[in-house]
C-alpha cells in the first residue's frame, strides 16, 4: 500500500508560507460529519436497548442479545478498518469517504424497519464496517489537506465532531421515538453527501497518482489564490518517489530496538485506551444509571456526562502541546482510576443495602470525572502517538494492526461488561477497569516516550538510543 496518506503529516515541515484556511476548514468540517456518524452509532444502544429491554416492549431484546447487539459494531469495525487504506489509495480519499456513507445509511434503514432481533445484528455490522474505515480515512484526509499551522486544530476535529455526535444522540434518544432517532441519524451522511462532494480531492494522492496539475488546483483552493504551491507539491512528490522504492512488512516492527519500542508504546497506549471501559461506558450510559437509582433522571446524566466529554475533546486540542503527552496520559490514567474506584464504591453500598440516598451525586460526578480524564488523554493521545513514532516504511503497516488493536479491544469489553456486572457485580466490575488503569499509569510512565516539541527524526533517534538533539531543517 503507499504510504502518501497516512505518512504525509509533515510535508510542509520546511514551507514556512502562509495560506488562506477557510476551505481547509469548511473541507476537514465536511468531512467530519462522518465522525458525527460513528459518534451516533457508538452512542445509539445507550438510549435505545433500556427501552426494548423493558418488560412488554414492542420489539423485546433480551441482555445478551443487547450485548451483540452493541458489539458487533466494533466486529464490523474490524473488518472495515483492514482495507481502508487500501481503499483510499485506489479510489482516493474523497471518492472512498463518500462511499462510507452508504453502508451508514444502509445500516439506519435495517434498524428503522427491523422487527427481528438478527436484523438489528446485521445493521450493526454493516454500520461497523464505515466506523472502522471512517476512523482510518477521515483522519487521513484532513491530515492531507491541512497546512502546517492549522494541523493540530484540524486533526482534533474528528474526536470533537465524534463527541458531538454522541451528545446528539443522547439527547435525541431521549426525546423522539425509537424510528425517528433512525431517520434523524440516517439525515446526517445525507448531509455529509451534500456538502462532501463539493469539496476538493486530496493533493497529496493526486500526486501519488501523477496528476500533479489536479493537485494544483486543489492547493489553489485549500490554500488561497495567492499561495505559491511549488515548494509544498516539490515535496509531495519527493514523498511519493521515496514511499515508492520502499517496500513494508509487519517484521519491519520487530527489526530494530526503536521500532519495538515504538510498537510496545503505541499498541500499549491503544490498549489501555479501550480497556479503560470507555466504550462500555458510553454503549451502557443510561443503563448505568438506572442500575445507580439516583435520583437523577438516567437520560439527563447520560447527556451531561456527554457534553463534558465533548467540550473536554475541544480542550484537550488546545492543551495537549503545551503540557505534552506522557503527562497527560499519566493524568488521564490515574484519575479514571479514581472515578472508577468511587462509581465502584456506590454500588458496593447500594448492593449491600445500604442507605445511598445522600450520595446520589456520586455516579455523575465519578463519570463525568472520568470523560474529563478521558478525553484530555487517554482518548486523544493514543492516536497521535500511532502517527509520531513509526518511521514511513512502517507506519501503514502499524496503523492498521493499531486499528484492529482498537476495534478487537471495543468488541471484547463490550461484550464481556453486561456478563460482568450479572456475574461480578458493578461494583467489581468497575473496581477491575480502575485496576487496569493504575496498572496503565505504571505502563505509561515507564514506557512511553515524550514527542511534544520533537521531528519525526529527534523521536526515532531517542527510540533508538541515540541523542535527540540534532539540527532542525529549515
Amino acid at each position: 500500500m503507499e504510504t502518501t496518506g497516512m505518512m504525509s503529516a509533515n510535508n510542509e515541515s520546511s514551507i514556512k508560507q502562509e495560506s488562506k484556511k477557510l476551505w481547509q476548514y469548511l473541507a476537514a468540517c465536511s468531512a467530519s460529519l462522518l465522525a458525527v456518524g460513528v459518534g451516533t452509532a457508538l452512542a445509539w444502544t445507550s438510549p435505545v436497548l433500556p427501552k426494548l429491554a423493558v418488560k412488554g416492549s414492542w420489539f423485546p431484546v433480551t441482555s445478551d442479545e443487547g450485548s451483540w447487539v452493541s458489539s458487533l459494531l466494533a466486529i464490523g469495525a474490524i473488518a472495515g478498518a483492514l482495507p481502508a487504506g487500501t481503499l483510499a489509495d485506489k479510489l482516493g480519499r474523497k471518492k472512498s469517504l463518500l462511499s462510507l456513507a452508504g453502508p451508514f445509511v444502509l445500516s439506519w434503514i435495517l434498524i428503522i424497519i427491523a422487527r427481528w432481533v438478527w436484523v438489528l445484528y446485521l445493521a450493526r455490522f454493516i454500520v461497523g464496517i464505515s466506523v472502522g474505515a471512517s476512523c482510518v480515512i477521515v483522519p487521513t484526509y484532513i491530515a492531507e489537506i491541512a497546512s502546517a499551522s492549522a494541523r493540530g486544530t484540524l486533526g482534533a476535529m474528528f474526536q470533537l465532531l465524534m463527541a458531538f455526535g454522541i451528545v446528539l444522540t443522547f439527547v435525541l434518544g431521549s426525546l423522539v421515538s425509537y424510528t425517528v432517532l433512525g431517520i434523524l441519524c440516517a439525515l446526517v451522511e445525507v448531509a455529509f453527501i451534500a456538502t462532501f462532494i463539493w469539496m476538493p480531492e486530496s493533493p497529496s494522492w493526486l500526486v501519488g497518482q501523477g496528476k500533479k496539475p489536479e493537485a494544483s488546483l486543489a492547493l489553489e483552493v485549500f490554500r488561497g489564490k495567492n499561495y505559491d504551491a511549488s515548494a509544498e507539491l516539490s515535496e509531495m512528490q519527493a514523498s511519493v518517489e521515496d514511499s515508492s522504492t520502499k517496500k513494508n512488512s509487519i517484521f519491519d516492527l520487530i527489526k530494530t530496538s526503536g521500532s519495538r519500542k515504538a510498537v510496545l508504546a503505541s499498541f500499549g497506549a491503544m490498549a489501555f485506551q479501550q480497556l479503560s471501559g470507555i466504550n462500555a461506558v458510553i454503549f451502557y450510559t443510561v443503563t448505568i444509571f438506572k442500575a445507580a437509582g439516583s435520583n437523577l433522571d438516567a437520560d439527563l446524566a447520560a447527556i451531561i456526562v456527554a457534553l463534558v466529554q465533548a467540550v473536554m475533546a475541544a480542550v484537550a486540542a488546545l492543551i495537549v502541546d503545551r503540557a505534552g503527552r506522557k503527562p497527560l496520559l499519566i493524568f488521564s490514567s490515574s484519575f479514571m482510576a479514581i472515578s472508577l474506584v468511587a462509581l465502584g464504591l456506590y454500588f458496593k453500598l447500594k448492593d449491600d443495602g445500604k442507605d445511598v440516598s445522600n450520595i446520589g451525586w456520586l455516579p455523575l460526578v465519578s463519570l463525568t470525572f472520568y470523560m474529563i480524564a478521558f478525553s484530555i488523554g487517554l482518548g486523544p493521545i493514543p492516536w497521535m502517538l500511532m502517527g509520531e513514532l513509526f518511521t514511513t516504511e512502517t507506519k501503514a503497516v502499524a496503523s492498521g494492526l493499531a486499528v484492529m488493536l482498537n476495534w478487537f479491544l471495543v468488541f471484547l469489553v463490550t461484550k464481556t461488561f453486561p456478563s460482568m456486572q450479572d456475574s461480578l457485580g458493578a461494583a467489581v466490575t468497575f473496581w477491575i477497569f480502575a485496576g487496569i488503569m493504575a496498572f496503565a499509569t505504571v505502563f505509561e510512565y515507564l514506557f512511553i516516550p515524550e514527542t511534544k516539541g520533537k521531528t519525526l527524526q529527534e523521536i526515532q533517534n531517542e527510540l533508538n538510543g541515540g541523542r535527540s538533539e540534532i539540527p532542525m531543517r529549515h
